[in-house]
């Protein structure tokens, strides 16, 4: 598929907004098809889990991918699942629509020109963030569901990709500038751009009409002070997004207002690094 850049020089850009890069755009414009079928089947009452399990059938490479990570320390079932219509009543309808969601963005988002930006590294610590998110869930007081929780931590840079792939010279001078000088990345992108990746990520959201857990945890990452019904579940995958960055780059960061003890801290780092390598492997087969 042809990608699309906005050729749009440093003094014009004052006038982008988030909407104007997922204009034009096929490949930004166009939600997960197989997803939104699925979602639709799962929601009728006249069709059953055999039918959902059609669905995801039709595309080989998917159903392969699906049955790896139910069989996964992801999951840790004792006994082999085989078939997707058994991998759903396991698992549950809800966390199939999220797996899937992520298999396809992750595909979708797979490949950029000219090496600007590692795909590995960005879905690497995606992948760290949202299984992070997922453990420390379980030691929050929240209402929402660590499956939610786990595909909000690995969307919420995707923003980033869209900079990337729409505005590449504007996302490249904002890295550079962040990279060279240690500047903050969301004033910096403010400066140059006009608005922050994660604006951009959420309008992605939005306009894909995923759940809307996902569009304002998205929304919510650069505003630690904002208030709402998703701000726990904005302050989880914060959280996470630092814990895997320290983790991942053997750095010190203050982790005091999790309010969780340096013990429970280091059981979910161990973890997350138990499971990782395999279940990157999987959703990541791009090597």
């Amino acid at each position: 598929m042809k990608k699309s850049v906005l050729p749009m020089p440093h003094s014009d850009s004052s006038n982008l907004t988030a909407a104007d890069l997922l204009k034009g755009d096929l490949q930004l414009t166009s939600p997960p098809a197989i997803y939104f079928e699925l979602k639709k089947t799962l929601e009728d009452p006249y069709k059953s889990i055999v039918d959902a399990g059609k669905i995801i059938e039709k595309d080989p490479a998917l159903s392969i991918r699906l049955l790896k990570l139910v069989n996964s320390a992801f999951f840790g079932f004792p006994s082999r699942i085989v078939t997707i219509s058994h991998a759903i009543t396991l698992i549950g309808t809800q966390e199939l629509q999220n797996l899937v969601l992520s298999t396809l963005i992750i595909d979708r988002f797979s490949m950029l020109p000219n090496g600007m930006l590692s795909m590995h590294d960005f879905w690497a610590m995606s992948l760290r963030s949202a299984l992070t998110a997922r453990e420390l869930a379980a030691h929050w007081d929240t209402d929402e569901n660590d499956e939610a929780i786990f595909i909000c931590g690995l969307l919420h840079e995707i923003g980033k990709l869209v900079f990337y792939r729409r505005i590449p010279e504007l996302a490249r001078e904002v890295g550079l500038l962040v990279e060279s000088t240690d500047a903050d990345e969301i004033k910096t992108e403010r400066n140059i751009i006009g608005f922050d990746h994660y604006e951009t990520g959420a309008e992605l959201a939005r306009l894909w009409k995923l759940p809307e857990i996902i569009s304002e945890t998205i929304a919510l990452h650069a505003h630690p002070d904002s208030t709402g019904r998703y701000q726990t579940a904005g302050a989880i995958v914060r959280s996470a997004n630092r814990i895997a960055k320290m983790a991942f780059f053997d750095t010190e960061t203050d982790l005091s207002e999790i309010g969780i003890s340096d013990e429970q801290l280091s059981d979910i780092i161990d973890k997350v690094h138990d499971q990782f390598e395999e279940i990157f492997n999987i959703f990541y087969p791009h090597r």
